[in-house]
């Protein structure tokens, strides 16, 4: 603990500086080993920025600017006895401030602070700077590792509690960062908007209410009751990119050895954002999720589409509930497009069906189906399936796996007409919301051991929404600048004020 006093000077500052500057000498005379030299002068400069920090909060004094103090508000407050201490955790180490309170009595609410006002001190004892790299971490690191990775960096630890509280301290902001940001430049969009949304489980804590033995069932898949599904949702705009039913079949069946011209790539998207969310209401419905998600994409299409000329796509899997919120919460005049990623291994289950163990049919099967579909045949195609299974006298298992397969593609025909997307440019893969799922909540919430608590994956997938998003600088300073707004609404009184310096 560093308690600020008056003894910090700049004779020992200079001292300091002189006995680094003796150590790189003889280093460089003595012939020591270069990471020797590195660590030795960064634990050096870290104990003079301790040392200079010290002496900044030193030379700004109590802040004391008076026994009493009128506030813009009109009424006036008079100076405490007593100074009041509070910690403040820096990327330098810990500082105890003492400052100057005011307020009516000792023992009642202090109302101003013009020490804290004028540094714009955080809610917790945690600089925002360190706020900063803990999070940054967070968003890609376990908790326990971030502790590890700034340890050997900074020469202290901080309790995974603490991280935690932290995470779900920052996340409260989320929304409002969200519903502030600028509508993109018109010269900075696609041609086409996009909205996507798919649900991705989570692995929840069952706080305790199973036996262990519970662990050691053997049955394949997710045990019941362990994970909770989060929403996703994502908007972007991209330019149209025409191709043709053969075009695609070819990028499908493609070698991974062959190149691909550039002037075949697609285009990039443009703004893309997602926003995860694991909320529920008090009767445990995912209703809270819908109204949020799909709310922020209508939110995002009334603002970036506003005049409704670009074509507007919804791209989803066959979920019957996602479909209905979008029809809800999304303009009329849109276009319904079933990812084609959720056609294709259905193909493969029905290849498999009739040519288990032939790899070559199996392909051959696939291939000469999904070229049909993305011509738009699909009833076709369902009803060549039906033949075959006619034919190959399918039953059991097989036939209900088969009759699953033709009922998904009759039920989504006409989000299947993939020719006429083609010919429009539209996407017809749902690669950004996949990618979403899998880069926003696998790689970070499902991890080897993990088990959240529901708010603490709330929280996590809110803050993950922002990194991924592209938006990190500017949430945190958007939040460090909310934090102050209402911490210090005297804010401006304490910047005209004048702080007398200690001799």
């Amino acid at each position: 603990m560093k308690e600020i006093s008056h003894t910090q000077n700049r004779d020992d500052l200079v001292l300091k500086l002189d006995d680094l500057m003796t150590f790189v000498k003889d280093s460089a005379l003595d012939g020591i080993a270069v990471h020797e030299v590195e660590e030795k002068i960064w634990r050096d400069v870290l104990s003079l920025g301790c040392k200079l920090f010290g002496m900044f909060f030193a030379m700004c004094g109590t802040g004391d600017v008076g026994e009493e103090v009128e506030l813009p508000d009109g009424h006036t407050v008079r100076r405490l006895k007593e100074l009041h201490f509070r910690e403040y955790q820096s990327v330098f180490g810990i500082f105890d401030l003492k400052r100057a309170v005011y307020g009516k009595r000792e023992g009642q609410k202090i109302e101003y602070i013009p020490l804290d006002a004028r540094f714009q001190l955080p809610f917790g004892k945690f600089s925002y700077l360190l706020q900063n790299w803990d999070q940054s971490l967070a968003v890609e690191s376990p908790y326990a590792r971030i502790n590890d990775i700034l340890r050997k960096i900074l020469g202290f630890s901080q309790c995974v509690d603490s991280l935690e509280r932290m995470t779900r301290n920052m996340a409260l902001v989320t929304d409002e960062f969200w519903d502030s940001q600028p509508v993109p430049l018109a010269s900075e969009e696609g041609e086409l908007m996009v909205c996507s949304a798919d649900g991705k489980g989570v692995p929840i804590c069952t706080g305790g209410k199973e036996v262990a033995i519970e662990d050691h069932q053997p049955e394949k898949g997710p045990k019941p009751n362990r994970k909770k599904m989060a929403l996703l949702g994502a908007t972007y705009t991209v330019d149209s990119f025409p191709r043709t039913p053969e075009q695609i079949v070819e990028s499908l069946f493609r070698s991974p050895d062959e190149k691909v011209c550039h002037s075949s790539q697609r285009p990039t998207p443009q703004h893309k954002r997602v926003r995860a969310s694991l909320s529920r209401c008090e009767s445990g419905t995912t209703k809270p999720d819908i109204e949020k998600i799909f709310g922020w994409m209508r939110h995002e299409t009334n603002t970036r589409n506003s005049s409704h000329k670009k074509p507007m796509i919804v791209l989803m899997d066959g979920q019957e509930s996602l479909w209905q919120a979008a029809k809800e919460y999304l303009p009329g005049n849109t276009f319904q497009i079933l990812d084609l990623l959720h056609v294709t291994p259905r193909l493969w289950k029905a290849a498999k069906i009739f040519h288990p163990g032939d790899y070559d049919a199996t392909l051959s099967f696939i291939k000469k189906r999904i070229l049909s579909i993305l011509k738009g045949k699909t009833l076709s195609v369902v009803h060549d399936l039906r033949c075959m299974g006619s034919h190959h006298k399918i039953t059991g298992s097989k036939k209900q796996e088969l009759e699953k397969i033709c009922k998904y593609f009759e039920k989504n025909e006409h989000r299947m007409r993939y020719h006429e997307y083609l010919a429009a440019g539209y996407p017809i893969a749902t690669g950004v919301i996949e990618g979403a799922c899998r880069h926003l909540v696998k790689d970070r919430l499902e991890r080897a051991g993990m088990r959240w608590v529901l708010k603490g994956a709330q929280a996590m997938l809110h803050i993950r929404s922002v990194y991924v998003s592209g938006l990190w600088d500017k949430f945190l300073a958007f939040r460090a600048k909310k934090e102050s707004e209402r911490l210090y609404p005297y804010a401006n009184l304490a910047q005209t004020m004048n702080y007398p310096l200690p001799a």
